[in-house]
């Protein structure tokens, strides 16, 4: 099923990669095969010859803090379709590369309607199949980079890495302790922060000041956030305990 390429020297200088890659194929001498040429790269892989087997499992990686979670599902165009359509409809992301039967390529507009990222013909060459692999799992990385880099709650968007924010679609500036403040608040929906807390957190275990500084740079970024800041919808105050966000 492979290019000519296929006896060309894997570098056995990869470097390792916490990656994880399920491949489904139903040939198992192919499935074998392109189970070696991943491995070498440094990637750990499952191989199974049936979706229906691995359901249970896929259904574990919709958390990315799954131990069981992985990086890229690669299915032959047997299993591909209905799995592809499946995961899709139950909101997993993983990235899916289909391998199709020669003289398939007819059918790739199927497969990426159902949800596949890639479609690749049977022959191909295993250096375009690694590297097609690897674009996919660094697009991954990097989609999550970015959403670990971007809050949002309801029609507020706070992106970390520019210190930006934006409330119902217009840009609003904080200074540096209403930001911090809001991550904080963000990041952790619904707890409720002390004052004390708060104070640790934002301005620092040495801060030496008046609780009441949270109180009165509450007030401020509520004014910035809040249509009614006399009725907040946002930053609540929990009487008794402090303040929490959402």
């Amino acid at each position: 099923m492979f290019s000519s390429d296929l006896s060309e020297t894997f570098s056995r200088s990869a470097v390792r990669t916490n990656s994880k890659i399920l491949l489904l194929e139903t040939e198992e001498l192919f499935g074998d095969m392109l189970s070696l040429a991943l491995k070498e790269q440094g990637y750990e892989v499952i191989v199974a010859p049936d979706g229906c087997r691995v359901i249970p499992t896929l259904e574990n990686s919709l958390s990315v803090q799954s131990e069981q979670s992985f990086n890229l599902l690669i299915l032959d165009s047997i299993n591909g379709l209905d799995l592809c359509r499946m995961l899709r409809h139950q909101g997993n992301l993983i990235p899916i590369m289909i391998l199709g039967a020669k003289g398939s390529a007819n059918n790739c507009a199927f497969y990426l309607e159902a949800g596949a990222d890639d479609y690749v013909t049977k022959p191909f060459g295993i250096r375009e199949f690694i590297a097609r692999c690897q674009a996919m799992m660094r697009r991954q990385r990097l989609g999550q980079l970015s959403q670990a880099l971007m809050l949002q709650y309801q029609d507020i968007i706070v992106y970390s890495s520019e210190c930006r924010v934006i409330v119902r679609g217009q840009e609003v500036k904080l200074s540096p302790k209403q930001f911090r403040l809001l991550e904080l608040f963000m990041s952790y929906p619904r707890r409720v922060w002390s004052r004390e807390q708060l104070l640790e957190q934002v301005w620092g275990l040495d801060f030496i000041g008046d609780s009441k500084t949270v109180d009165v740079h509450i007030r401020w970024l509520r004014e910035k956030l809040e249509l009614n800041p006399s009725k907040p919808e946002y930053l609540i105050t929990v009487r008794g305990f402090g303040y929490r966000f959402g």
